[in-house]
């Protein structure tokens, strides 16, 4: 008999100390619909990524035809930047046309066509209107030192093309001795890179 309360008392030590054991790892609480793994990792807030965006074009949509050949050529569309990263000094903003046909690129021995060129630009902006003087340009294709619109050719294929607006954020700013062209932009820029953004624009002449 003594022997058989011995038992149930060492059973009943080790109930309690179950228990125990099982309130001190419980998962913490979370929200409904979520298993205890989804609530111990946390997805990444995407607000804070660096973004580009545009009030008159979505990324893959078609650019009005206002900002290229078919209107006021040189009045660039306005963009909305967001979610600068931290330690950012300056921003750099290119347009470039990778859809330009084989017989152009030969003739001008190019493979795209650079359509602008702004660095040096204040990292607390969030707002490039039409028309604004922000930072420095740079040349484009054409040797400007300017916006040019989307003019792509209706007679060679593909009449409608891409053009890319890409955004970064540096650590530093650049310096030339003359205008830079755009590769020697992104070039200069590739050792003080943070993180960069797309935008896509898309055009064909009517």
């Amino acid at each position: 008999m003594r022997r058989a309360y011995g038992l149930l008392g060492i059973l009943f030590l080790v109930i309690i100390g179950g228990a125990f054991f099982a309130l001190e790892h419980a998962d913490a609480p979370t929200k409904e619909g979520e298993t205890p793994q989804e609530a111990d990792y946390s997805s990444t807030d995407e607000t804070t990524m660096l973004k580009l965006t545009s009030p008159v074009f979505v990324d893959g949509g078609t650019i009005p035809a206002e900002y290229t050949c078919d209107g006021k050529r040189y009045l660039n569309p306005p963009l909305l930047i967001s979610g600068v990263p931290e330690g950012t000094e300056s921003l750099i903003l290119v347009m470039d046309d990778p859809d330009i046909p084989e017989s152009i690129k030969q003739q001008r021995g190019i493979e795209k066509f650079d359509h602008w060129v702004l660095y040096n630009i204040v990292p607390s902006t969030r707002e490039i209107n039409e028309e604004d003087r922000l930072g420095t340009t740079g040349l484009n294709s054409a040797g400007n030192a300017e916006y040019t619109g989307p003019c792509p050719p209706t007679d060679i294929e593909p009449t409608e093309h891409r053009y890319i607006f890409r955004l970064y954020a540096v650590t530093g700013t650049l310096n030339f001795i003359k205008a830079p062209t755009l590769d020697e932009v992104e070039i200069a820029a590739k050792g003080m890179m943070i993180e960069s953004a797309t935008l896509t624009a898309r055009y064909k002449r009517p």
